[in-house]
């Protein structure tokens, strides 16, 4: 393991360190590789069992790992070519938000991406990947070029949430987070939405409103963090766990609500243990969606996308008859 584990990762990351030691010995005796071989086995046994069975909280945890793949990540990985494109013609060029024309298995498509960053630097300029007015603007920009040219969109979400600064609120982040839904749910051409990492609030949906959306499988979609709902709730973020298994925001719940149409599996041990896995997986997911869409005409899109989302929240209230 070549990242610092996770809380529930402790005992994996103990065995790996031990097996680490074992498979260095130059001259290993009979004993030592039957030690290896069976060390290997309760790595994988142990990594499937507790991968398979973790809670909100956990998910956001692996969502939010540092080694975990980010969008320049997949665009390597999954797209033949990216060709960026900068700016919002009206106040600069927000790094939060990556937009540009590129290729998948062939075929040209339009990506918007948010991209939190590595290290500090890279963080730094790309603002944590929380972007501002002119990012959404930027992005809406993109997207309607697309559909002027019949051009499918692909968007990457990644955030914890719009940057909630004093000066993006002063340029109008809620309006254009808003204008982006209204007229992202009129474009006519094919949108295909993935959470990779974090879905944070009104951030991730501002890109997020498509024909097709799925989620990786240790991603989150929610209105809020659970560090926000637990301060909102509980009055301090110590109950983020509780939050998180409140909010539901994890594949199969928003799967059961219908928010997601697929969950897009991971390698065991999340995406960072074997990101070319998981873009492989990634690109399989997206190459579904194109062609789900690729026979539907524009006004077939559009009321198709609103359709989709009239659905959601849509529930039934069952009342019982008192007998006279």
């Amino acid at each position: 393991m070549n990242h610092s584990p996770l809380p529930f990762e402790r005992d994996i990351f103990e065995l790996e360190q031990q097996l680490e030691k074992l498979e260095q010995q130059s001259e290993p005796s009979e004993e030592t590789l039957l030690a290896i071989r069976n060390m290997r086995k309760e790595i994988v046994r142990l990594r499937k069992s507790v991968f398979m069975n973790l809670d909100s909280w956990q998910s956001v945890q692996v969502a939010r790992h540092a080694q975990r793949p980010q969008t320049l990540d997949y665009l390597d990985m999954v797209f033949d070519e990216f060709i960026e494109l900068h700016g919002d013609r009206a106040y600069g060029d927000d790094r939060a938000m990556l937009t540009g024309f590129a290729r998948i298995d062939g075929r040209k498509v339009m990506f918007i991406g948010q991209h939190k960053g590595r290290n500090l630097k890279e963080r730094t300029a790309h603002n944590y990947g929380m972007a501002h007015p002119e990012g959404y603007r930027k992005a809406l920009q993109k997207m309607q070029m697309a559909a002027k040219f019949n051009l499918p969109i692909i968007s990457f979400i990644d955030t914890a949430g719009a940057y909630p600064g004093v000066g993006a609120e002063e340029r109008g982040q809620a309006y254009q987070i808003a204008y982006n839904l209204r007229e992202m749910s009129r474009l006519g051409t094919p949108i295909v939405c993935v959470v990779i990492g974090e879905g944070g609030s009104g951030g991730a949906l501002g890109i997020g409103v498509g024909d097709y959306v799925c989620m990786m499988q240790y991603a989150y979609y929610s209105v809020i963090s659970p560090e926000g709902c637990a301060g909102i709730l509980w009055k301090h973020v110590k109950h983020a766990d509780k939050a998180a298994k409140a909010l539901r925001f994890t594949g199969p719940d928003l799967l059961e609500f219908g928010v997601v149409d697929s969950i897009v599996p991971e390698p065991f041990g999340g995406a960072h243990q074997h990101p070319r896995q998981a873009a492989t997986n990634l690109k399989i997911e997206i190459l579904k969606g194109l062609k789900k869409l690729s026979g539907m005409t524009s006004q077939e899109l559009v009321n198709h996308r609103y359709e989709r989302f009239r659905r959601i929240g849509i529930f039934e209230e069952q009342t019982t008859r008192t007998a006279q």
